[in-house]
């Protein structure tokens, strides 16, 4: 098998091909193509197709196409590397475009990177507390494993908000591991572009690629990032063009079926009141209380590498006010470190409380933290 790869190929110009325009036709500005072969194969011949460069493929792909009329499911043939060779039309964007133009973005469809395949299977079960939140999101369960029954009916748009460390994102990997879904796991900040205009191309595409490995949930870290009320406007000169791209997507314009956007905020209130009013369902993350305080502290104990030596309940209303991710990070990870500096072999209770009453002197006195003394 023969392989093209896009990462050095010098280009040549395409034959132009002239259509005329169907009146009121939409442009697309995005397309998701997957590279299939050619029509007939010579002696079992085939040629695998990679990218390692988008925006010279990109370039290729706008050098020959432009002006084709194409929806979902068409096949576009190459006319100038490798001849007849067939990219089968994925997904495009808006769903009701019908001709390529100069400013088509085109894409080879790369599956998403699954974050549940990368990292250790998450379940309900295993998540301590939020049983409200839990239990909200059983209907998104339901959702992705049957988006068909749900119609016009289907959850599209959830806020996770509360306190930072309390399982919003442990939450959204729960639901993507119990449906088999993908999972799409980013920062607000990653949908910024640099220039007018990018952080508009960044969200349709984000959208198109999730569309094209459906079914699939958007987990939209820390939207308060981008989605700030446009009273910031001029704090954030591209507030404006970020909102309105992400309402565009978060409206349903363009049908995604099996696609749903979380997005998680520890300020709701800092959001676009356009924007926060697209979420149908908004679920609050509580800090723990002190019945689930010491299971956390019991859990994440059994899963140190070392003996852990602490009746928890005796400290356990000392924890008041913190989450999960303080338990976890800033009291056991330091009294591990510890524990393998001094060459212990048990974290006795004596350590312990030492821990715990320079974390909470930390807290209340806004004193730099150390892992260990």
């Amino acid at each position: 098998m023969k392989n093209i790869t896009f990462n050095s190929i010098k280009l040549k110009s395409a034959p132009q091909k002239i259509h005329e325009t169907p009146e009121n036709s939409v442009g697309i500005k995005y397309v998701i193509l997957e590279p299939v072969g050619f029509p007939i194969k010579i002696n079992g011949e085939n040629i695998k197709v990679t990218v390692e460069d988008g925006k010279l493929f990109n370039q290729y792909a706008r050098d020959q196409w432009e002006n084709e009329i194409i929806k979902e499911g068409d096949y576009l043939f190459d006319n100038s590397i490798i001849p007849d060779y067939a990219f089968k039309v994925l997904s495009i964007y808006p769903k009701d475009g019908e001709i390529t133009t100069k400013e088509t973005i085109y894409k080879l469809n790369t599956p998403l990177k699954n974050e549940v395949n990368n990292i250790k299977k998450t379940y309900f079960e295993e998540i301590i507390g939020q049983e409200h939140a839990k239990k909200k999101c059983k209907i998104i369960m339901k959702y992705l494993e049957k988006p068909e029954i749900f119609g016009e009916w289907s959850p599209k748009n959830i806020l996770f908000y509360g306190s930072p460390g309390t399982g919003k994102t442990m939450l959204a990997r729960a639901l993507a591991s119990q449906t088999n879904s993908n999972l799409k796991l980013i920062k607000a900040t990653e949908l910024i572009g640099e220039h007018v205009g990018d952080s508009s191309k960044v969200i349709k595409g984000l959208y198109a690629d999730a569309a094209a490995n459906k079914p699939c949930i958007i987990f939209i870290d820390e939207i308060d990032a981008i989605a700030l009320s446009r009273n910031y406007q001029s704090l954030r000169g591209d507030v404006s063009e970020v909102v309105n791209a992400l309402l565009t997507e978060l409206d349903g314009i363009h049908e995604n079926e099996g696609v749903i956007t979380i997005a998680a905020t520890n300020n709701p209130d800092m959001l676009d009141l356009a924007v926060r009013s697209r979420f149908e369902e908004e679920i609050l993350f509580k800090i723990p209380n002190e019945k689930e305080r010491l299971e956390i502290l019991k859990t994440y104990s059994k899963k140190l590498p070392i003996k852990t030596n602490v009746d928890f309940k005796k400290y356990v209303k000392k924890t008041e006010g913190m989450n999960g991710r303080t338990l976890k990070e800033k009291l056991l990870k330091p009294l591990l470190h510890k524990a393998i500096i001094e060459e212990l072999t048990e974290i006795s209770e004596k350590d312990f409380e030492e821990t715990l009453n320079r974390l909470i002197n930390q807290n209340t006195k806004n004193v730099p933290s150390e892992l260990y003394n």
